[in-house]
């Protein structure tokens, strides 16, 4: 597994210590198995952006804090220039780039999602919330539940992000969004 997801997982186990949460409370709390708590330490597995947003809610703590490692410091704006948010590759497939890590106690997470294509079933996740999603480039199926849609350059969606939700790129291409958590 990569660098990244590795650290990651370093500050997930560094939280529930700290916390003095054992991995069965860890798991009540963030209502999951604790073999799958005790995987996402390990560093051996993907973690699920929305497993860490969901943790840094329940446990009031910014999701940038997990990603990066590094305390938000800013309360009146936070600028990420072209490219220059924080990355986190989570697998081949999707990166993530954090494009408000910098602002604490934010309302919302935004991110630049590249998604690159591959022939898997779509994962459907979920999470507390809702999310806005706006397409900047290629082509998406997004698959909320049972309905498949597609959305092209320009087109956004807003919806109950509790409801299982994933997303694929189409026609062999990278797809680029704006994803906003809320």
């Amino acid at each position: 597994m990569n660098d990244q997801i590795k650290q990651i997982a370093d500050r997930l186990k560094g939280l529930r210590e700290s916390l003095d949460l054992s991995f069965q409370e860890m798991a009540e709390q963030t209502k999951r198995d604790s073999e799958q708590i005790k995987q996402y330490e390990s560093g051996n597995v993907d973690i699920p952006m929305n497993f860490l947003f969901e943790v840094a809610q329940q446990f009031d703590i910014d999701t940038s804090t997990l990603i990066s490692g590094e305390d938000a410091r800013m309360d009146n704006y936070f600028l990420t220039r072209s490219g220059k948010g924080t990355s986190v590759e989570r697998t081949k497939a999707y990166k993530y780039q954090a494009l408000g890590s910098g602002f604490k106690h934010p309302k919302a997470q935004p991110f630049e999602v590249t998604v690159e294509p591959n022939d898997k079933e779509i994962y459907l996740n979920t999470h507390k919330g809702e999310e806005f999603n706006y397409v900047l480039e290629g082509k998406l199926l997004l698959k909320i539940k049972n309905k498949e849609l597609i959305l092209d350059p320009g087109d956004s969606i807003y919806f109950n992000s509790t409801i299982p939700h994933g997303m694929k790129a189409l026609d062999g291409k990278s797809v680029k969004f704006l994803a906003i958590i809320m």
